[in-house]
């Protein structure tokens, strides 16, 4: 499909630079397989959803892997200040990175942050390979020290992360480290509703699925049938599978918290609808056509303009009442993107 399909615009001034406070007081926008539209809120969710329904949560961690450094080179008596992006944890102390600007690092520069040495053993366009001088032990520790939240750059450019989004970008679920994105959706949930949504009879599954690049990259293609996805690592454990099957067979619905927690079990699901338990890398890519196996409902945040995640809600409730949806949602000041407010989706 033409990529332009996808496309909306959205003023400014709808991106959220900071998430509802409290967290389950954001909007919530039900959108209905018919295109119906409902205006709710997260902590309507309970009233939403029916006994023996599940919930499946991504409980990937983010890492604090955004570093500010200083370039050194010995051949001259130069610096440059770099900002860094580790992106993949190649070995213990060894990453691979973006950085910016990438045009002023080259192989076997050094980078310092703060008295911290990493050591550029290769640079290819726009990434390097960083190997720090540091103990296997130290890394992660040293990384909370120094690191900070990598917020996407819709946030980024308008305000530098803080000690805010160390807590704020982070999901109720988060205990296994290995994203540099958020599952945005899990952002909504606080203790108070969790306890809501189990005494309505809801159960919570967690899965894992560590947020890559991908979501930070364009799509540069005009059809999407010529995008790359990139892959990203996760898991769905034999137990869980059992579990979402056993709700299915009982006439439960599943409903995905996020786009992840929805990719990975696609992905892990067989022709039948079945789920297997599934350990490894996906690059699924959803668009329009995509005919889906096991989810029955999305619970989401608002995506960019011409993204895959747009695609994928595309998909999922339809073109056509999405971008009604993403209209009404900006006409009655929704908050858009990471930290932004949700939507709750029917499949079409």
């Amino acid at each position: 499909m033409r990529v332009e399909v996808f496309d909306f615009t959205l003023p400014q001034t709808h991106i959220a630079l900071r998430p509802a406070s409290p967290r389950d007081s954001a909007k919530l926008l039900c959108v209905g397989a018919d295109g119906r539209l409902a205006d709710k809120s997260i902590r309507n969710l309970p009233d939403l959803l029916n006994k023996g329904d599940a919930l499946i949560v991504n409980d990937t961690r983010v890492m604090p892997v955004r570093l500010i450094g200083t370039r050194q080179r010995k051949a001259q008596n130069k610096t440059a200040q770099i900002d860094v992006t580790l992106i993949e944890r190649l070995d213990t102390s060894l990453w691979r990175a973006l950085l910016k600007p990438a045009k002023r690092v080259q192989k076997g520069d050094i980078i310092m942050f703060e008295n911290i040495r990493a050591h550029i053993i290769d640079r290819q366009a726009g990434e390097a390979q960083l190997q720090f001088d540091l103990p296997p032990a130290d890394m992660d520790k040293v990384l909370a020290q120094i690191g900070s939240m990598p917020l996407p750059p819709y946030i980024a450019t308008r305000r530098p992360p803080d000690m805010r989004d160390k807590s704020d970008y982070q999901t109720l679920f988060a205990s296994r480290d290995g994203a540099i994105a958020a599952p945005t959706a899990g952002l909504h949930f606080t203790p108070n509703l969790l306890d809501a949504l189990k005494a309505k009879g809801v159960s919570i599954h967690h899965v894992t699925l560590h947020v890559g690049i991908g979501t930070f990259l364009p799509v540069k293609v005009d059809d999407t049938d010529a995008h790359i996805m990139h892959s990203e690592w996760g898991e769905i454990t034999e137990q869980t599978a059992q579990a979402l099957n056993a709700c299915k067979e009982k006439g439960g619905r599943l409903i995905a918290v996020g786009s992840t927690p929805l990719r990975l079990l696609e992905t892990a699901a067989n022709r039948e609808g079945k789920i297997k338990p599934f350990c490894g890398h996906t690059d699924i890519f959803i668009t329009p056509g995509y005919r889906f196996k096991v989810v029955d409902r999305l619970l989401t945040n608002f995506h960019l303009p011409k993204s895959t995640l747009f695609m994928l809600v595309c998909a999922f409730s339809g073109i056509d009442n999405m971008q009604t949806a993403y209209a009404h949602a900006i006409k009655q000041n929704y908050r858009f993107y990471s930290y932004g407010d949700a939507c709750l989706l029917d499949r079409q």
